[in-house]
């Protein structure tokens, strides 16, 4: 049984209302919520990986375990199916198959909920262009051409000397192409800006296997500078990684100290001079979610805070297809209470409250991680709501990716973009697509 004490302590508001707490309290006093039923938050430690091992602590160098090849020295491990009970979470609870009520990962309901939708007006009236017909190889000459008329340039202020629009800026849609693996982020139909960032690299294990990363945050817009914060994370978790999977980290351990890294970065965003804050009192810390994937030639792991998402789809699409992490948001609270099913909670008004995220506000810091090893190839779909919103469930998900997604990534995260923007794009919609086994640098192509 839960001890009941410690856990009344860490509740500041109720988890179901956000109505105020006070200590010793056994039930919401505005919606008679059974305080009891709300679970512990778990520790902030690695992932305990499928195979019953934990990852090592530090980076000495050494080869981990799942690191070795066929004819290698590491220990063999069994392979365990994303489709499978899909890793566990930070404190050590099993994440739910794709289908079944979240049981996993507890969120501190001390840590509070964040809404992540401030209003917006219905339309903009300069929208970014279409990814599936932008001509990513325009010259610079084209590049200064006004995307509104078609026919002005671009002055250095970044408006058309004919209709006077305001250009897309660079964030509205971004891509890259690392060797094996590709990532696009939009603004999308409805948002003024891109609060979305992303962060790609391929590099080699210490036994010159390959390796695959790839970062996907956030910005939260109810907070002060989300884009930088966004930005600030995924570049500081993406050079994280970068530096000790070379070194022979274990690549579970490295996304965990990966997701430190990138809070720091966000918190250091809230240090901003007395006089700033005095000009703008009202202002709050920037704020983000994260998600990660790095894939190796037998292993994926994933790390994640927040509502954003990884999904697993096999290149053998009559195989199941699974969702590889679980919301840290109002929704998944309330399906992991049992107070709603799934259905019920992600429909309901509240459902895109965040219960964590990175930021110098947040109640403490939850990176969650989980290991596995697919038994057949397929590609991981790092994505943020805005995407999901459109496909939130694996098969749903595997529907949209095309069958080419592991050869074409780049053009499966145009695709998996243009669907998002088809549906609405009422968010930043952000996707990277990374093909698993990991592949040499230089292969896959668009």
């Amino acid at each position: 049984m839960m001890s009941q004490m410690p856990q009344q302590a860490a509740l500041s508001n109720c988890p179901s209302c956000e109505w105020p707490l006070e200590s010793g309290d056994r039930f919401c006093g505005a919606c008679g919520y059974d305080l009891s039923v709300v679970p512990v938050p778990p520790d902030d430690h690695p992932t305990v990986a499928l195979n019953g091992s934990v990852p090592p602590a530090g980076d000495g160098g050494g080869a981990w375990p799942l690191a070795a090849g066929p004819g290698g020295s590491g220990t063999p491990v069994p392979a365990h199916l994303p489709t499978d009970l899909p890793g566990q979470s930070s404190g050590g609870s099993p994440l739910p198959p794709e289908q079944s009520p979240p049981t996993g990962s507890p969120v501190s309901p001390a840590s509070g909920v964040r809404f992540d939708r401030p209003p917006e007006p219905d339309e903009y009236p300069l929208q970014a262009p279409d990814p599936r017909v932008a001509d990513v190889a325009a010259s610079a000459e084209e590049a200064k051409m006004c995307v509104a008329c078609r026919a002005g340039r671009v002055d250095s202020d970044g408006y058309c000397e004919n209709c006077g629009h305001a250009q897309p800026r660079e964030r509205d849609h971004m891509e890259q192409e690392c060797g094996p693996l590709a990532a696009v982020s939009d603004r999308g139909l409805r948002h003024h800006r891109n609060e979305d960032a992303f962060g790609l690299g391929h590099t080699a294990l210490p036994d010159g296997s390959p390796v695959s990363l790839a970062v996907v945050c956030d910005g939260v817009s109810s907070a002060t500078r989300p884009d930088d914060a966004s930005l600030a994370a995924a570049r500081a978790a993406s050079e994280s990684l970068s530096a000790a999977l070379p070194r022979g980290t274990h690549p579970q351990q490295a996304m965990h100290d990966a997701i430190v890294a990138a809070s720091h970065a966000v918190n250091v965003l809230a240090d901003e001079p007395a006089t700033a804050r005095e000009h703008s009192p009202h202002q709050n810390a920037p704020a983000c979610t994260i998600v990660g994937a790095v894939v190796t030639s037998g292993l994926l792991v994933v790390g994640w805070v927040g509502d954003s998402r990884a999904y697993w789809i096999p290149v053998d699409r009559a195989s199941p297809p699974a969702r590889l992490t679980e919301d840290d948001s109002w929704a998944a609270q309330m399906v992991s209470a049992g107070l709603m099913n799934e259905a019920e909670a992600y429909a309901d008004e509240r459902a895109h409250a965040i219960t964590g995220w990175l930021g110098a506000d947040a109640y403490e810091l939850e990176p969650h991680t989980a290991s596995f090893k697919p038994d057949r190839p397929g590609v991981v779909v790092v994505c943020s709501d805005g995407l999901w919103n459109y496909a939130e469930a694996a098969e749903e998900m595997a529907e949209v990716v095309p069958l080419d997604a592991a050869v074409r990534p780049l053009h499966s995260a145009r695709v998996l973009v243009g669907h998002a923007l088809d549906g609405g794009g009422h968010d930043n919609v952000t996707v990277a697509v990374v093909p698993f086994p990991a592949v040499s640098q230089g292969a896959g192509s668009d």
